[in-house]
């Protein structure tokens, strides 16, 4: 059983790791975390070797939550670092 590592927005800082919005380019861009880089889902999920290394730590929002805790989850998996960070909706 995997357990999801999980932090509320505002205990996450830049020097932690890059933060991901997986949500689609257009609702990244109506809103999103400052300092925040927009990778949807499934381009992240789809091209994880391409895009991450296993030796960094990346954390990972979405605007609900629920994506964002079945990306890391399968991220996980694969052997990546990623926390899921949690929005103050």
């Amino acid at each position: 059983m995997i357990i999801i590592k999980t932090i509320n927005i505002n205990e996450y800082n830049s020097s932690m790791g890059k933060l991901i919005d997986i949500e689609s380019k257009e609702v990244y861009l109506k809103h999103h975390v400052n300092g925040a880089i927009n990778i949807d889902k499934d381009t992240l999920l789809y091209n994880r070797d391409r895009l991450l290394n296993k030796d960094e730590t990346y954390y990972i929002y979405c605007s609900k939550g629920n994506k964002s805790r079945r990306v890391v989850s399968i991220l996980e998996l694969y052997g990546y670092k990623v926390v899921q960070v949690l929005l103050n909706n």
